[in-house]
C-alpha cells in the first residue's frame, strides 16, 4: 500500500528518497486460485514440487494445518417477508427485511397491530414508530400520495384511512421533530432535528444508499419501499397472501469463502485504519518523526486475518466457520469441501427447518446428513450443484427486465435511460 503523511491538511515531503512503499500484512490465499502459487501448473509442474496433482484445493493453509471455511446459509438481505407473529396474544402481521449494506445489518419490520394500526421499528429508535410519521418524515406529505403509493385496492385504502385519521402529524418538519424527540429526548431542538436526520439516512433500510446519489432520492425510494411493505401487511391481514416461507430456497442466500473473507478483510482494514491513527497521534504527541514504516504495524492485519481462520471464531461472534479439512479419504475432501451449515441453534428443535423442502431438489443432497443434533442443520451440496455468484452488472439486468414489461415506480429515475427504478 502506498502511504504518504498528511499534517494540517498539507502532505509531506517523504525524507527518504525511495518511494514509500510499506508492507501492511500478509493475507491467507485459497489453495488452487488464480492468486496461488500453484495456480495454471500442469500436472507434471505439480508432481516435481511435491504437489497433488487431484487435490480439490478451495481451502487455506494457516500455520501449517489446513484449514476450509465452512458455507453458511442465511436469510436473504434486501427482500421484504411477510409473515404472521403474536404480540401480547393477538395474532398481527409484520413485513420485516434485513436490509444489508458493506457489512451493516439492520432489520427492519413494519407490523399492523390489533387496532389495525402500522408500525415500523429499525436500529437506533427504541420500540417502533407510527408508520405515517415515518413516511411524511421521508417525504411524503399528502394523505392521497400515501394511501396511493400503498395501494389503490379499496379495502386495503379503508385500512390506510384508519391510519391516516389516527396520525399526529401532517407536515414533514412536524414529523421530523416528533421522531426527533424520540430518538434524542432531553436535548436541545436543534440537536433533536439533527440526530433524527442522521438516523433515517444512516439506519433506515440502509442497502437504499448509493453513492453519489441526493439524500432526497433516497428519502423518497425508502418511503416507497415502506409503503410496499405496508401493502404485504394488509394483503396478508385480508388473506390475499400467505405468509412467507422462511425455508424456500429462495429466500435463503449461501455465503462462500469469498463473502466470509470479505467480511473478515472489512474488519481487518478497519482495525489497520484505526492502528495507524492510534500511532501516529502517539507519535506526533511525542514530537517524534514520522514516518511511514514506524507508524504502518503490519502485524495488525495479519494477525487479524489468520487468526479467526486458525481457530474458526469469526467476526460476528459466530464460532467454527473453519475446520479442520477431513482427510479421510478423497471422498470426504470432496464432502467437506461442499458442506453447508445453517446458523440455527443446534439445540432447539427447529422442525421446519431440518425437514427437507422441496426447493433443495437439486441443490442440495437429501441424504447427507449427520445424525443426531445437527440432523438437518448441517447439509451437503449435490453433486451436479452449481453456485451462481452476484450478478456483476445492474444495468443489464435491469434492460432486461425492462425488455419483460416490467415497469418501474413513477417519479423516480431509472439509472440508466429506459431502465425501470429499483422496486
Amino acid at each position: 500500500m502506498e502511504m504518504s503523511i498528511v499534517r494540517g491538511g498539507e502532505e509531506e515531503e517523504e525524507m527518504v528518497v525511495d518511494t514509500t512503499e510499506t508492507k501492511v500484512g500478509r493475507m491467507p490465499i485459497m489453495v488452487g486460485s488464480t492468486k496461488c502459487n500453484i495456480a495454471g501448473l500442469s500436472e507434471e509442474d505439480l508432481i516435481e514440487i511435491g504437489e497433488d496433482p487431484v487435490d480439490p484445493g478451495g481451502y487455506f493453509i494457516v500455520n501449517g494445518s489446513e484449514r476450509v471455511l465452512m458455507t453458511s446459509e442465511d436469510l436473504a438481505p434486501n427482500k421484504i417477508l411477510a409473515e404472521y407473529d403474536s404480540k401480547y396474544g393477538d395474532e398481527i402481521q409484520v413485513a420485516k427485511t434485513f436490509s444489508q449494506r458493506r457489512g451493516y445489518r439492520a432489520l427492519v419490520l413494519c407490523e399492523r397491530n390489533r387496532e389495525g394500526l402500522l408500525e415500523v421499528s429499525f436500529p437506533s429508535v427504541s420500540g417502533s414508530v407510527n408508520f405515517v410519521t415515518l413516511v411524511r418524515a421521508l417525504g411524503l406529505e399528502s394523505d392521497e400520495e400515501i394511501v396511493h403509493r400503498v395501494s389503490d385496492d379499496p379495502e386495503i385504502v379503508k385500512f390506510m384511512l384508519e391510519n391516516l385519521e389516527e396520525a399526529d402529524v401532517q407536515t414533514e418538519q412536524e414529523a421530523i421533530e416528533t421522531l426527533g424527540e424520540r430518538v434524542a429526548g432531553g436535548q436541545g431542538k436543534n440537536y433533536q432535528l439533527k440526530r433524527a436526520n442522521y438516523v433515517i439516512d444512516r439506519y433506515l433500510l440502509p442497502h437504499l444508499h448509493e453513492d453519489g446519489v441526493d439524500d432526497e432520492d433516497v428519502r423518497i425510494n425508502k418511503a416507497y419501499y415502506l409503503c410496499r411493505m405496508a401493502e404485504a401487511c394488509f394483503e396478508l391481514a385480508l388473506n390475499r397472501r400467505e405468509s412467507d416461507d422462511k425455508d424456500h430456497y429462495a429466500n435463503k442466500r449461501l455465503k462462500v469463502s469469498g463473502d466470509l473473507m470479505k467480511d473478515l478483510f472489512r474488519t481487518a482494514l478497519n482495525k489497520l485504519a484505526r492502528d495507524v491513527k492510534y500511532q501516529l497521534e502517539r507519535a506526533n504527541m511525542r514530537n517524534r518523526d514520522l514516518t511511514v514504516s514506524t507508524v504502518v504495524r503490519s502485524d495488525v492485519l495479519t494477525e487479524r486475518l489468520e487468526h479467526p481462520i486458525a481457530t474458526g471464531n469469526w467476526v460476528g461472534g459466530r464460532s467454527g466457520v473453519s475446520q479442520l479439512v477431513d482427510r479421510t479419504d478423497y471422498m470426504g475432501v470432496l464432502s467437506h469441501l461442499r458442506r453447508l451449515r445453517s446458523p440455527l441453534s443446534r439445540s432447539q428443535p427447529h422442525f421446519e427447518a431440518r425437514d427437507l423442502h422441496a426447493t433443495q431438489w437439486g441443490r442440495i443432497c437429501p441424504s447427507e446428513t449427520p445424525e443426531g443434533p445437527n440432523c438437518g442443520l448441517v447439509k451437503n451440496f449435490a453433486q451436479a450443484m452449481e453456485l451462481s455468484q452476484n450478478v456483476e452488472d445492474e444495468q443489464s439486468l435491469k434492460r432486461e427486465l425492462a425488455s419483460m414489461g416490467v415497469e418501474g415506480i413513477p417519479g423516480i429515475e431509472g439509472p440508466a435511460a429506459g431502465t425501470p427504478a429499483d422496486d
